[in-house]
């Protein structure tokens, strides 16, 4: 299934010229002309990685940056700054929001897409890593026990976060849309104060006691 970038920018010309090169890496791009409108595709659908420009009118980048980091739900969404502000000031500012990446315009493309596939050539690793011990702690004789906290069909999501998959892949392996799992994991968070998935899928395996 092909990763969903969202990119934001209020350049029409380069906004379509970045679309473009991504699509041609085989993404699934959607775009976003202001922050606040990125904001609204972002509750329509969580992006597996967002591209964004600082300058703005409305929202810019840092203020957009900063309400994705302060919710639970998109807390970790990689995002990478696209922008023309290349002072070092500019840099450490970008840093210390949250974003994942620094490219200065204008920029090469392949430099683009090689950050991009970094990001998320990296997170898949994450997911692979939290599948494989999972799988680890399931060689055992143990019994994984549910959080009486938790709704059914919420427990079943938050244990297949703890298998690493993806929104994506829970949503096509429970036959359910992928706003309904967001909607889930984002509830799972506040229900049990926790931060992000990594802290979810270690809060399942927790939950495994001796037969």
């Amino acid at each position: 299934m092909a990763k969903q970038l969202l990119v934001v920018d209020d350049d029409p010309g380069l906004l379509l010229a970045v679309s473009e090169t991504l699509r041609a890496e085989n993404y699934d791009v959607i775009t976003a002309r202001r922050g606040a409108e990125a904001m609204v595709r972002i509750a329509e659908s969580l992006p597996d990685l967002i591209i964004s420009d600082i300058r703005m009118p409305g929202m810019d980048g840092y203020a957009l940056v900063r309400n994705l980091r302060a919710s639970p739900r998109t807390r970790l969404v990689p995002i990478v700054f696209l922008t023309a502000k290349d002072e070092t000031t500019d840099r450490i500012a970008g840093f210390r929001t949250g974003v994942d990446a620094y490219i200065t315009k204008p920029f090469e493309t392949d430099e683009l897409v090689a950050v991009v596939k970094s990001i998320l050539d990296r997170v898949q690793r994450t997911h692979s890593d939290l599948a494989r011990m999972f799988g680890e702690q399931e060689t055992g004789d143990e019994e994984l026990v549910r959080d009486e906290d938790l709704t059914d069909a919420e427990w079943r999501v938050a244990e297949a976060v703890a298998r690493g998959l993806s929104n994506k892949e829970i949503a096509a392996e429970l036959k359910l849309s992928l706003r309904t799992i967001e909607g889930h994991i984002s509830r799972i968070l506040d229900k049990k104060n926790l931060s992000n998935r990594v802290e979810l899928a270690l809060h399942v395996r927790e939950r495994r006691q001796p037969d």
